[in-house]
């Protein structure tokens, strides 16, 4: 609908152009369309004419009346009116509405469009350092990531999620001279738990002990070189973390698999390469056997310029070499389009030095896009970073077990006699949604607030409201018995809840399309929050199973099979289980 209406109003500033001879170009113009806050103004409207003024200089609403004039309505279109100081307001008709309906509802993908070239795009997320158990701060990757994944892959792009896990580097070398200096015993027999703790006791040796540090960067010197003792070590690291890894995945209902980790140590070979093309480029800078590339772009605060450091003294390399490794290969062997980055703010400057290098270096193309898909904080009530009450950081799975004893809680407080299997069951998936609804549904590039109340909530915008919402409409169906594929009575809108609810359901395939381009899983919380309250208002003014006639029950509950069809297809995008029955 909105793009149609695009092609409409750009028709028309085609004509305007040609009778004003003028020199305007088209092209850098943006024909935006917005949603009214007012729906009596109206589907869509434009503010074209006020960014045509000083251009064509004449005043707003000349412009906007020469515009409207240019168009004409249809059977899509009922009015398109003149409003305030220049603004253009399009009225879709009752019968476009009920045919864009009509096609969603026989639609496998809810009215998504084939795309006829799609694109190949990475996404490069959760990705957490190994050797210990994921925790909270690994959460909004992994499940913003994941839902963008499945959001682009459902609009028909080849998605490849690459898990760019940490599996490499000084930690493993501090972890190998740890363990080589304990008893025989300790040093075969150790869990996901121990691992983390000789971690924490090598940390502190490396900081306190030169004689340690360098111990452990020797070690790092034989593992890069496959020494048989330090490879056998580093190997149960990584099982062991991957295993954990993965269970949480699964638990979290997360798509990534062990085929889509791409680890740091893939890219070791290639880690030389990559100073030889900065050396032969001219980009690399020796300070006293650092190797460095000045970026005139990115100035400190002394106005000099800022080093990207891709190798140390030692020959080391660092995380820069190895992004820029990585970008090399998703350009050249995955032939990537666009890439995106789920990783936290903290980490813009990071990102803007190497994909401006990236493509200065040539490892890529001018045509590959790079988007870092930054995300803000998980804080607590007081707006401090989120940490468990013992005051560190709070364990993933911890965190979850915490989620689904709440939730559970909450099942029996509302259903006394129901079984304990079935709570348990119900809890997990209440649980899970709630924790990565709350998330999702807050702008990523802002820090959110935890809480636990809030997230499971049966009001407001929520996850339990959502799947709560949901389930009444299955209820409805059971009450009728009958199934959707039996509803044969075309849509027929009239009230104006009816109406309502059909143009929020109409927009579904716009806004995957503006989430899937703007990397924006909020908005489409918002839009199924919203659905939601329209079928609410709905389902409370417009009778359905004691509707007058027989057609209108029909239609009013096809209207609510299909509130529950892109209800249950939104939250499936967001990586979210629904329910039938709550």
């Amino acid at each position: 609908m909105k793009q149609h209406l695009e092609s409409l109003l750009h028709a028309a500033l085609e004509q305007l152009v040609a009778q004003t001879n003028t020199s305007l170009l088209l092209d850098d113009l943006q024909i935006s369309l917005e949603r009214p806050r007012d729906p009596s103004h109206g589907d869509w409207s434009s503010s074209i004419a006020m960014v045509l003024a000083k251009p064509l200089k004449q005043a707003p609403r000349i412009i906007a009346e020469q515009l409207i004039a240019l168009m004409s309505t249809n059977h899509q279109i009922e009015t398109i009116e003149l409003a305030g100081p220049g603004f253009i307001n399009f009225k879709l008709s009752t019968a476009y509405l009920q045919e864009q309906l009509e096609h969603i509802w026989s639609s496998p993908n809810c009215g998504i469009a084939v795309i006829p070239h799609p694109e190949t795009v990475v996404i490069d997320y959760s990705s957490p350092n190994l050797a210990k158990e994921m925790h909270v701060g690994h959460l909004r990757s992994t499940i913003i990531g994941d839902a963008l994944a499945r959001i682009l892959a459902f609009q028909g792009q080849n998605v490849i999620r690459q898990n760019h896990i940490g599996d490499w580097g000084t930690q493993f070398g501090m972890l190998i001279a740890h363990l080589d200096e304990m008893q025989q015993e300790s040093k075969e027999n150790f869990n996901l738990t121990d691992l983390e703790g000789f971690y924490q006791t090598a940390k502190q040796r490396f900081d306190a002990e030169p004689a340690f540090a360098d111990t452990a960067r020797a070690w790092v010197v034989k593992l890069q070189a496959h020494d048989p003792h330090a490879y056998a070590l580093w190997q149960r690291f990584i099982s062991l973390s991957l295993a954990h890894c993965q269970s949480l995945y699964q638990r979290l209902g997360v798509c990534l698999q062990p085929s889509d980790i791409r680890a740091e140590s893939a890219y070791n070979e290639a880690l030389p390469s990559v100073i030889s093309t900065l050396q032969s480029q001219g980009l690399l800078t020796d300070q006293e056997g650092t190797k460095c590339v000045f970026l005139e772009q990115f100035i400190g605060k002394d106005k000099q310029p800022l080093p990207i450091i891709v190798q140390k003294r030692d020959g080391g390399y660092l995380y820069a070499t190895t992004d820029l490794a990585a970008l090399e290969y998703r350009h050249q062997k995955l032939q990537a389009d666009r890439v995106l980055y789920v990783v936290d703010a903290r980490q813009s400057l990071h990102f803007q030095q190497i994909f401006t290098l990236a493509l200065q270096a040539e490892f890529i193309s001018p045509s590959m896009r790079l988007e870092h898909v930054d995300f803000g904080m998980i804080l607590d009530k007081a707006g401090k970073p989120f940490k468990s009450r013992e005051g560190g950081v709070t364990k993933l799975v911890d965190l979850l077990d915490e989620a689904e004893r709440r939730a559970a809680e909450l099942i029996i407080s509302k259903n006394p006699n129901m079984s304990s299997e079935d709570c348990q069951s119900m809890a997990k998936i209440i649980s899970i949604a709630a924790v990565k609804y709350a998330d999702l549904s807050k702008n990523r590039m802002s820090d959110y607030v935890f809480d636990w109340d809030t997230m499971l909530s049966f009001e407001g915008n929520t996850a339990p409201y959502l799947l709560y919402a949901n389930t009444r409409i299955h209820s409805l169906f059971q009450k009728a018995a009958l199934q959707p594929e039996q509803l044969t009575q075309e849509f027929q809108l009239q009230a104006e809840q009816e109406l309502m609810l059909g143009k929020h359901l109409a927009v579904f395939p716009e806004l995957i399309a503006t989430v899937a381009m703007k990397a924006t899983p909020h908005l489409l919380c918002t839009y199924l929050y919203e659905l939601a309250g329209l079928f609410s208002s709905f389902y409370e003014a417009c009778p359905i199973l004691s509707a007058a006639d027989t057609s209108s029950q029909q239609s009013r509950l096809k209207l609510a099979a299909l509130s529950s069809k892109i209800l249950e297809q939104g939250l499936t995008l967001l990586g979210i289980h629904t329910l039938k029955r709550m």
